[in-house]
């Protein structure tokens, strides 16, 4: 949005303009400095609380000449002041306004303000950037551009309690990520910042705890450094555990368990200290209440899965907390006809957000449901929740469909689960239509469940493999998301572990030898892994070794070639070799091994091979070629001791390797037979 407006745009809107806002604006351009300093009073005065008047004096350009008056050095001090009060009072009316003001360059004006020695026009410039940086329209970015503002700023933050409440404000506000964590943290802000926790007026405590709180997010440098900050003779997570009181306001009590929760998660603070058991979780778990507001819950929930998510311990712990299973279930029914909200606005705004509500429980059931058998019993056990995760695979908010996923995701690693409830609901239906057109976050999560709905003792593989998954699963290995090309090799190796060769052979060609052989070649490390499990899984039982050797041997044998050629560590290795024993357990597959020195050379060398899973790997593929029962066997056993494989036998038949030993022998024995 242009901030000089042109006469047929300006005529256009004059109608809907009063004539008096016009007048507040054609006093600024009075030649009378005090007039322009009353009109600027007056103007500050008629915008409060009001909205229109406010979107009025945009449109009519008061904008622009309140920013010049704002960087003139001929105006008075308390002419700019007003300015910028009143630029403050606007970038608090709608993102419109916040965007007509960014479009006026307003944020390098008022950073020049910064550098005046009068404080309170510096209070005023640091109240508007307040404002307009805590607007969801503002790029974060805009506070970095100049390398100067963040050090100024720092030194700022002793000139007053409101410079360090808005200074702090602006820093909680626009430290997105580790780039801004870094740029802060290297210019001194821990130091500058901790004092303030002991400040006499609660806002400033409050936006330095908020501060804290997200320089520690996922970053173990600041959170090392925290922990060993002293303030006034007391460590910093002692003065953070204080702060979670019962008696402290519920955002302070809030933004210090957070800070207590990051810095955990980041390795600063062991998950069995005192701080995290008897202080954080139980201070976390008291948020989840139905006494608290929706948005306390919500964020209470949501740091509460986020710090138990990769420990056992503290998941059992947070389960017989306060009844917290039974506890979340409330999540999903609020606010209910008898809701005790007299307040018409908050009901409003809590129908507009119960949504929050229903994706923070899923998280957190997710955390807890992570690895304790017990625990997913439990959760799934409570009152319709089956139903409730179906119903929110459908809900239209993208953040609740990929909670309902996780939630799911994490009740999956229950075999027992897999078989009965999970059953029960038909939950592979809801999932199916998920995956057919979902964002890659849930997608990812979402093919990730489908592994597990694919095991072999998973009662739903089968109505999973007839509502075409194997087409699905296929054109997942495809993405470019590593990630999504990683679960649709693993679903399909499931898929194909103990199939028929009607379903071996739907992979085959529905996946195509060239994907495969691509799939071979990933650079990713997980994505290689996982299709040499699938290969090595179709590559079971003899008649389907054999019939998949006939038609795509030459290009296996290639692949399995190239791999054992390659720069890879041991376990793909192994994995291949334990592909080439399978293939030497065909009957006519075996011959595509015999009739290839090259491969022969390669058994030969893995089985002096350093490592024992390697030569353990080549041993099981000798055994497969020499066993005596089967047709050619005395051919295959001869070729083999020219080639020095009976004297290499004799060498592990001494191995200080119990396994390689008796293989070894086992294998001797073949020949004496």
């Amino acid at each position: 949005m242009a901030c000089l407006l042109e006469t047929p745009i300006r005529m256009s809107v004059l109608s809907e303009v009063t004539a008096s806002s016009r007048h507040y604006v054609d006093r600024l351009f009075d030649p009378d400095p005090q007039k322009v300093l009353q009109g600027v009073i007056d103007m500050k005065n008629a915008v409060i609380g009001n909205n229109k008047q406010k979107a009025n004096l945009i449109v009519l350009g008061a904008v622009p000449r309140l920013l010049y008056l704002l960087q003139q050095e001929t105006s008075s001090t308390e002419l700019k002041t007003e300015c910028a009060v009143v630029l403050g009072s606007l970038a608090m009316g709608t993102e419109n306004n916040v965007k007509s003001l960014l479009d006026c360059h307003i944020i390098p004006a008022l950073l020049q303000g910064l550098l005046s020695p009068d404080l309170k026009f510096i209070e005023a410039c640091l109240r508007c950037l307040r404002t307009i940086f805590t607007s969801p329209v503002t790029p974060e970015e805009l506070l970095y551009t100049d390398a100067t503002v963040i050090p100024h700023l720092m030194a700022l933050l002793s000139r007053s309690r409101y410079t360090q409440e808005y200074i702090c404000q602006i820093f909680s506000h626009c430290c997105k990520g580790p780039d801004h964590q870094t740029i802060l943290f290297n210019h001194g802000a821990v130091q500058n910042i901790a004092h303030l926790l002991t400040s006499v007026s609660y806002k400033v405590r409050m936006q330095a705890l908020k501060c804290f709180s997200v320089l520690a997010f996922e970053n173990p440098q600041v959170s090392m450094t925290l922990v060993n900050v002293l303030v006034d003779g007391e460590l910093l997570p002692q003065i953070f555990v204080k702060m979670l009181q019962r008696d402290k306001p519920i955002e302070m009590q809030l933004t210090s368990a957070k800070c207590l929760t990051y810095m955990c998660r980041a390795g600063a603070i062991r998950t069995d200290d005192n701080c995290i058991v008897l202080k954080t979780l139980p201070c976390l778990v008291r948020m989840c209440s139905k006494e608290r507001l929706l948005e306390e819950r919500v964020e209470g929930a949501e740091t509460l899965a986020y710090l138990i998510e990769p420990d056992v311990e503290l998941q059992r712990i947070a389960s017989i907390t306060d009844h917290l299973i039974a506890m979340l279930a409330d999540y999903f029914k609020y606010p209910s006809s008898v809701s005790a909200i007299t307040d018409i606005k908050r009901l409003d705004h809590d129908l507009k957000h119960a949504h929050e509500l229903r994706q923070a429980a899923f998280k957190l059931y997710a955390s807890l449901g992570a690895n304790d058998e017990d625990i997913r019993k439990k959760i799934i056990e409570t009152e319709n929740m089956m139903d409730r995760i179906v119903t929110g695979l459908s809900e239209s908010s993208v953040k609740v469909r990929l909670a309902a996923v996780r939630c799911l995701h994490s009740l999956s690693r229950s075999v027992q689960q897999l078989r009965t409830s999970f059953q029960d609901h038909a939950v592979w239906k809801p999932l199916m239509k998920v995956l057919q057109n979902a964002p890659d976050e849930i997608l990812v999560v979402a093919s990730s469940m489908l592994c597990n709905l694919l095991l072999e003792f998973s009662p739903s593989k089968e109505p999973i493999l007839e509502s075409g998954a194997v087409e699905l699963l296929c054109g997942l290995t495809q993405s470019e998301n590593p990630a999504l090309r990683v679960n649709g090799i693993w679903a399909l190796m499931n898929m194909a572990f103990q199939a028929e060769q009607k379903i071996k052979a739907d992979i085959l060609r529905s996946l195509s030898t060239e994907q495969l052989f691509r799939l071979l070649s990933d650079s990713d490390l997980n994505v290689l892994m996982k299709t040499l499990g699938l290969l090595r899984n179709l590559l079971s039982t003899r008649p389907h070794i054999d019939k998949i050797m006939s038609t795509h041997g030459k290009q296996i044998m290639q692949a399995v070639t190239l791999i054992l050629e390659g720069e890879h560590n041991i376990e793909v290795k192994e994995q291949t070799l334990c592909i080439l024993a399978n293939i030497a357990d065909g009957t006519t597959a075996k011959e595509l091994i015999m009739t290839n020195d090259d491969i022969l050379q390669k058994i030969k060398y893995y089985m002096g091979h350093s490592h024992v899973k390697l030569q353990l790997a080549a041993m099981f593929c000798i055994s497969n070629l020499i066993w005596n029962d089967e047709e050619g066997s005395q051919e295959r056993q001869d070729k083999l001791r020219d080639m020095g494989i009976v004297d290499i036998l004799h060498k592990l038949s001494q191995s200080p390797d119990s396994n390689l030993c008796d293989k070894a022998k086992m294998a001797l024995q073949q020949y004496l037979a």
